[in-house]
């Protein structure tokens, strides 16, 4: 009896209370806090999904902000607690530090693929060249791209030096020029040759007609006359066309008469 008359039930009360408003707050927080966040990533769900993201980025900077946003909150709530958070966020902010100077590469290759996926310089199926490479678009990930090469080939190139370097996407526009250059002999007549190839280029159903083919006189060379050849065609018909012109190209200056200057070897007979 005379322990318990020595406690001070007053200061216990009004302890007990003021931790408890803390905790009654630190839950409210927690609650709206949360439905916060859900309605946060719920807006920035609907806008990428607008702007057409690609799926795999969405579900990470998703993940990506919900962690975010959820440490923070831990944070304010322990502070509503009565925690001291100061060192609990230095803390946080070290091991930030220390993950991002270890994985430096790896965060450089995830930036490259954030920013590829949001600008999309090319996609799934585009022709490209980049960092020394041609191929065919196969997949597209956080850390890498992934071309299929015009041998079948798979290569990977990582995105942090794909997206800091130079892309040729020969796929965007939906159509290419083909580039030839034949040479004629000296002989030759220039107005029947260049008849003579654009009957080729007319010939060819692969060929378009808008932008017309050009046929012109390119150079005077030392030993011929070069013909610049440059028909238009869709882009998936690029190869087609060129297998198809060059060899239809010798055909048709063969039967035109026109000689294709070439070296010749002379043997000398010694008596």
């Amino acid at each position: 009896m005379e322990n318990l008359q020595n406690i001070d039930f007053t200061k216990w009360t009004g302890l007990a209370v003021d931790y408890g408003l803390k905790i009654i707050g630190a839950i409210v927080i927690w609650i709206i806090g949360s439905w916060v966040i859900k309605h946060l990533l719920k807006g920035l769900r609907k806008v990428m999904a607008k702007a057409n993201y690609d799926e795999s980025l969405q579900k990470f900077l998703v993940n990506l902000t919900k962690w975010g946003l959820k440490i923070v909150l831990i944070i304010v709530v322990l502070g509503t607690i009565g925690i001291e958070t100061t060192s609990l966020a230095a803390v946080i902010a070290a091991a930030g530090l220390a993950v991002g100077l270890a994985l430096q590469g790896s965060l450089g290759n995830f930036a490259g693929g954030v920013l590829i996926m949001i600008f999309k310089p090319f996609k799934i199926g585009d022709l490209i060249e980049a960092q020394g490479e041609i191929g065919v678009v196969k997949q597209i990930e956080i850390f890498t791209t992934k071309l299929t090469g015009l041998s079948n080939k798979e290569i990977i190139i990582p995105n942090g030096s794909l997206s800091n370097g130079n892309i040729v996407n020969y796929t965007v526009e939906g159509t290419r020029r083909v580039d030839f250059v034949f040479g004629v002999d000296y002989d030759s007549d220039i107005k029947k040759t260049k008849e003579v190839l654009m009957s080729v280029l007319k010939a060819n159903d692969k060929i378009l007609e808008e932008p017309a083919p050009t046929v012109a006189v390119l150079e005077l060379a030392d030993s011929s006359i070069n013909f610049a050849v440059r028909p238009w065609t869709k882009s998936e018909n690029y190869w087609p066309v060129y297998f198809e012109v060059m060899e239809a190209t010798k055909e048709a200056l063969d039967a035109a008469g026109i000689d294709i200057p070439y070296p010749h070897q002379v043997n000398i007979k010694k008596e």
